[in-house]
């Protein structure tokens, strides 16, 4: 099927406002460990998608979900000794105070659970995220998802905080009077909650802050912006759909790189490689005083094939040292990142951790205006020829590369060199 005929077909039953990224859209037909397939044939290197957490159609997780599709799938009002194990494994990999589950098909149905919990837990209503946040597309999660929802359509129980900018705010402090100014952002939002009459309820953070642009956080901001959270009676949701399950690479969890334990926390995408599993774990006070005024029921979350496909993922993690490898390969990554800075003007920063990535584009890098066409017409070119990436940020001018966790030194060649050859042609 030729691409524009698909892409026809596409706008009649899905609409033309349905998001296809690239200016000539990707038609994909094929996957394996890091690599995509076009329908040509072509071979692109990923290193944007985290759903594929460790690696496009592992065998091992494909395997698992065959076995389990092909012996029982049901609800979860059933006893099932799988779901059982996945739950009792997965919480084992937080800190004992969260030590209870909840499941769910997507990021968006965790994150809304994890408001229903904290809002009936608290009493409050008001609910913090960052000024350019997403954390899926429920009714009540778009509300907090201000990358898409303008303040007028946010309602009045949602507040944003700034974007941090280390980058372009350091501005002669040190990062514990950074750290201080960032948690007084928090404090002010909760305080405008107290003005206007509405109980705080909690804060929701991705603790990658990957839609912001992946900030370098101060050290202590967290511990700083939680003292007031809790003050004010709230409770912290760490949203860790991009930054967990190892991706970070020195921690399991984005916010234990953060140096916090929150008091729910939201899973999704990578969690079963693809396969529709997301959860909420927390404190089990939490989860206990929820379900005995409310009856959670999901349907399809957490059904036996999806513990076996989550449990396959955490198999792979650990056999394959993949959270080892992210630490080892993300470090020589990012050095050979950070050197492009010395051969292109337009590279403002590098940061990042694990096998997470951000390079900031700038015009100027005295005045760091953004080079937002720039990174549009750079992320194509990558695309173009042969790498795909995608970009983020207030202003569009930063490049995300998120990789499948596999990501080996000589992909990351690739990658850099590819990129090198890119940022001479603009």
């Amino acid at each position: 099927m030729a691409a524009d005929s698909l892409i026809e077909r596409r706008y009649r039953v899905l609409g033309r406002n349905s998001p296809l990224f690239y200016d000539k859209p990707l038609h994909l037909v094929r996957g394996e460990g890091v690599w995509v397939y076009d329908a040509a044939g072509k071979r692109y290197l990923d290193a944007y998608n985290n759903v594929p957490h460790v690696g496009h159609c592992h065998p091992r997780v494909v395997a698992a979900l065959s076995r389990q599709a092909a012996t029982l799938n049901t609800h979860t009002r059933y006893l099932d000794e799988n779901v059982v194990a996945y739950a009792e494994r997965l919480t084992a990999l937080f800190d004992p105070r969260l030590s209870m589950a909840m499941f769910c098909c997507t990021g968006s149905e965790a994150n809304e659970l994890a408001l229903r919990i904290a809002r009936d837990c608290s009493g409050g209503m008001g609910i913090l995220s960052t000024a350019w946040a997403y954390h899926g597309n429920t009714a009540a999660v778009i509300q907090v998802s201000s990358l898409f929802t303008p303040p007028e359509q946010r309602g009045p129980y949602v507040r944003t905080v700034p974007v941090m900018d280390p980058y372009r705010e350091q501005g002669g402090r040190s990062e514990d009077e950074l750290a201080t100014a960032y948690a007084a952002d928090v404090k002010r939002a909760i305080d405008a909650f107290a003005a206007s009459g509405i109980g705080f309820a909690g804060l929701l953070f991705c603790t990658a802050f990957s839609s912001e642009g992946l900030p370098t956080v101060p050290p202590g901001f967290m511990a700083k912006a939680l003292a007031h959270v809790h003050a004010a009676g709230g409770l912290f949701i760490a949203d860790e759909v991009q930054a967990g399950f190892g991706r970070m690479g020195t921690h399991m969890w984005g916010h234990q790189k953060l140096g916090v334990v929150p008091d729910i926390v939201t899973m999704g995408k990578p969690m079963g490689n693809g396969h529709p599993l997301a959860g909420v774990v927390a404190r089990p006070e939490l989860i206990n005083r929820f379900t005995e005024r409310n009856m959670y029921f999901n349907t399809f979350g957490g059904n036996p094939v999806s513990a076996a496909v989550g449990m396959a993922v955490l198999d792979v993690l650990e056999d394959e040292r993949l959270v080892e490898n992210a630490l080892i390969v993300g470090e020589y990554t990012l050095a050979k990142l950070s050197r492009l800075k010395e051969q292109h003007s337009l590279v403002g920063d590098v940061r990042g951790a694990g096998m997470f990535f951000a390079v900031e584009l700038v015009r100027d890098r005295l005045s760091k205006a953004p080079a937002t066409a720039e990174t549009k017409r750079l992320v194509n070119w990558m695309y173009e020829h042969g790498v795909l990436l995608s970009r983020i940020g207030v202003h569009d001018n930063i490049l995300k590369i998120r990789p499948p966790m596999p990501f080996s030194r000589q992909h990351a060649d690739l990658l850099v060199d590819t990129l090198d050859e890119g940022l001479k042609s603009l």
